[in-house]
């Protein structure tokens, strides 16, 4: 993959932005629907960014505080302490990108003890042609407190050409628990590079469910979690389909640094064509921990690569990491069942790499867990 320059892309905030959402298309607004943007889906809060100007902001509890990121950083002096803190702006040319210039993005915090009923739903559209949209996210779950956040990214159904530097910061206090799902719609030429980090504290839990079913140009990050609290635990699923031209690596990496603290990451992959590299890395920095990795790939193209990268790191003697990776294609013996079922060679392919990439993830909702199956519904019809 070559060397990306963010440099070479137009400056958001210079984008000819509508004053609110009725300003968009009819095909804007239904794509954006797929994602989770629907007003007939009950929410406890809602974000939505176009490019570089915060277009919709507002909560219905009081348990919860949703502002745009340059707005709360004014607001509260105290958010410095969390600024910057779960990962460095020196970490590459895109953390630098965003720091220099920063488009927005949003901070999310839910009071102690308060548990939310019903997601906050936050969305960052890219709506003009080779800009560079670079966001900065903070997520705070106060001590005993709960949250399902989904966020959903996508472009322009006719942009050929963005950049999206995400950079996200999550810290889930003792006690607390986060479960966040990013469902992802990009274009043919655009490139992403999420930047996350996530600090979860005694008795914390964070869940992570990536979906991105459609085609992209680059995907490049690997979030970095730590668990520093006893009890702690972490949970990533990526589901993903590699499209030809397509170069996707997605990672994680997972700190156990107290003890019975726990994590998995496990990942979903259909290979139609380009590159995908599948890593995952689990370090026990404390005894009495245990964590699994899990990479399944599914190739159904001699034109596509695959890699999968499993690393487990261990300084103690009595922990228990385990990790299994496996990379194959469909057999010709359940197309065959299935089409003397009645159903096409198409179909009955479409229907296994479907089976293939549903994933019950422990703690996901279960109206979340249906929109996640609507997307990969929607998406298996141009599989």
């Amino acid at each position: 993959m070559s060397k990306i320059d963010p440099k070479k892309f137009k400056s958001a905030k210079k984008s000819d932005i509508p004053k609110d959402l009725s300003e968009l298309s009819e095909e804007e607004r239904e794509r954006l629907k797929v994602l989770g943007l629907d007003e007939s889906l009950k929410r406890e809060g809602e974000f939505v960014q176009v490019d570089a100007k915060p277009l919709l902001c507002k909560k219905e509890v009081e348990g919860l505080e949703i502002l745009p990121i340059t707005e709360a950083l004014e607001k509260y002096k105290w958010l410095k302490d969390y600024y910057w803190k779960a990962l460095s702006p020196e970490k590459d040319e895109f953390t630098k990108a965003a720091a220099e210039d920063l488009d927005n993005g949003y901070f999310v915090r839910v009071l102690p003890n308060y548990k939310l009923i019903y997601p906050v739903q936050a969305c960052l559209y890219i709506r003009t042609e080779n800009i560079s949209q670079k966001v900065h996210n903070i997520v705070i779950v106060e001590e005993g407190a709960e949250l399902n956040l989904i966020t959903s990214c996508a472009v322009h159904p006719h942009i050929t050409s963005a950049l999206h530097i995400g950079v996200s910061e999550y810290y889930i206090k003792k006690g607390g628990k986060l479960t966040f799902s990013m469902i992802h719609m990009w274009g043919e030429e655009t490139i992403v590079r999420p930047r996350t980090g996530i600090i979860v504290e005694e008795g914390g839990t964070y869940i992570s469910t990536y979906v991105n079913l459609f085609p992209v140009k680059s995907i490049q990050t690997s979030p970095v979690c730590r668990l520093l609290g006893k009890g702690a635990r972490a949970s990533f699923a990526t589901i993903v389909v590699n499209h030809p031209d397509s170069y996707i690596d997605i990672g994680g990496e997972v700190y156990l640094e107290a003890p019975n603290t726990r994590t998995e990451i496990i990942s979903r992959t259909v290979v139609y064509g380009g590159e995908n590299i599948a890593k995952g890395k689990i370090v026990a920095k404390s005894p009495k921990v245990k964590g699994h990795l899990e990479c399944q790939g599914l190739m159904l193209s001699h034109k596509g690569i695959m890699k999968a990268i499993p690393e487990l790191d261990s300084y103690f003697s009595d922990v228990e990491l385990t990790h299994e990776a496996a990379v194959g294609k469909i057999a010709k013996e359940e197309v065959e069942y299935l089409m003397a079922r009645g159903l096409s060679e198409d179909e009955a392919t479409s229907l296994i790499v479907k089976g293939f990439l549903t994933i019950k993830i422990e703690g996901i909702p279960p109206a979340l867990q249906k929109q996640i199956d609507k997307t990969l519904e929607l998406a298996s019809l141009g599989f």
